[in-house]
């Protein structure tokens, strides 16, 4: 998921820099929801791994 979203966050870099307005806008906007996305994820794994073993 970081992946993509660090890939979504180049596009738009390099679509801002060659003057694409639209591509750099919806390309960050999709890199923000995958990062904001793979946080969630990330701290709900965190919190679920840290269970004991079941009794």
């Amino acid at each position: 998921m970081l992946g993509w979203a660090l890939t979504f966050l180049i596009i738009a870099l390099i679509a801002g820099v060659l003057g694409f307005g639209v591509v750099a806008g919806t390309a960050a906007t999709i890199a923000k929801l995958l990062f904001i996305v793979f946080l969630v994820l990330f701290i709900i794994g965190l919190v679920m791994g840290r269970r004991g073993p079941a009794v």
